[in-house]
């Protein structure tokens, strides 16, 4: 008989007689059949409330020892059971993700707590699969909003029936400022609101723009002269300040800290995403132009330009990945009250591009040195 035998629903439940049988074999093919028979005989005739534990430790030791597409038919089984053993069915959740996906995807005992833990543990596969569960709650919603995983954002954005708040889905569409995959789900959602809506079109393409001034009514080319209104005035307010003020004092204790680590050979590329992170925009720029080999003056020309176009080769020269610097540009931009400004195409999207490549570009467009810096 093979050990997929009981898989078929439609064939009648083991005989009881048959299940002892194979419970006194220590073969690995009959501990699956056992298995697989007793799950059979539990969806035949449903436990009434929960499974004595003893059953539900015989489920999960022969679960762990099952081979694979044993494990897989089991959580197909169990995907919709409400009598399965619970403990089971987060080992099943937490499983290879080709095991994990019905069981996450339907689940009934899978309450917030496990999917919860499911995004903390497992891999982002796991992680997708929780953001398009089915009637997801607001609290599980939040945390994959919170964690910010562009892939997980994506799969919620597209799950029309979680419970998404609207301050959810407001900072939903403040990410899909640097996660492009984000909006064209977001364009589509029902729960969109008009304000919401004109947020998103600012940094959609083309098609987005008329599906979603189609949808809400927008006259696009109002809404397009506000928009140049709006950036051309904070630019302008922005100025005064966008350049990183000089202290002294504070600069001459960086640069002895950088000196030393520079010395010492720990100065890399994390040191300056560590600086942003720790709201140490100053150390960010005294690092950069250490580790880059340029004058402060030209990485605080970056920090204040129009564009964040230099600031990106900058990075790029010393080392920092263009998968991290969206997320580095947003910190960057609240440290400094708004610079680098929006204007100009996100070059980070166009591919790699070689550290040396990267520096001459970079020298290409900022000035030798600004007067007065150093």
């Amino acid at each position: 008989m093979s050990a997929l035998a009981y898989h078929d629903p439609k064939r009648p439940a083991p005989a009881l007689a048959d299940l002892l049988a194979l419970a006194q074999s220590r073969t690995s093919d009959d501990r699956q059949r056992l298995l697989l028979g007793i799950t059979a005989l539990c969806d035949a005739q449903p436990p009434s409330g929960e499974l004595s534990p003893v059953l539900g430790e015989i489920f999960l030791l022969l679960a762990r020892q099952a081979e694979r597409d044993v494990r897989r038919i089991l959580s197909e089984r169990l995907a919709h059971a409400e009598w399965a053993p619970k403990a089971l069915v987060n080992v099943l959740a937490l499983d290879e993700i080709e095991i994990a996906r019905p069981i996450i995807a339907a689940s009934p005992l899978l309450q917030d707590e496990d999917l919860l833990a499911i995004l903390v543990q497992a891999t982002i596969e796991h992680q997708i699969e929780v953001a398009r569960r089915p009637r997801l709650s607001g609290r599980v919603a939040d945390a994959i909003i919170d964690r910010a995983e562009p892939a997980t954002l994506t799969a919620l954005a597209s799950n029309r029936t979680a419970e998404i708040s609207g301050e959810g889905l407001r900072r939903m569409v403040d990410h899909s400022r640097r996660i492009a995959a984000l909006r064209a789900p977001l364009t589509r959602h029902p729960r969109l609101s008009d304000v919401q809506a004109r947020q998103l079109y600012q940094w959609v393409g083309a098609a987005l723009r008329q599906s979603i001034a189609e949808r809400f009514s927008i006259d696009e080319q109002a809404l397009q002269a506000e928009i140049d209104k709006a950036v051309d005035g904070a630019w302008r307010n922005a100025q005064p300040s966008a350049v990183v003020a000089p202290d002294p004092d504070r600069e001459e204790m960086e640069r002895r800290l950088i000196d030393k680590m520079q010395a010492a050979g720990q100065l890399k590329a994390g040191f300056l995403i560590r600086a942003i992170r720790e709201s140490r925009l100053s150390l960010f720029a005294q690092a950069m132009a250490t580790l880059g080999g340029y004058s402060l003056g030209q990485v605080r020309e970056a920090l204040a330009a129009k564009t964040p176009e230099s600031l990106y080769y900058a990075c790029a020269s010393v080392g920092i990945d263009r998968a991290a610097f969206p997320a580095l540009l947003d910190d960057i931009r609240r440290l400094n009250g708004g610079p680098p400004g929006d204007a100009g195409a996100a070059v980070w999207l166009r591919g790699d591009i070689s550290p040396i490549s990267a520096a001459r570009a970079f020298r290409a467009l900022v000035q030798a040195d600004i007067p007065g810096t150093v």
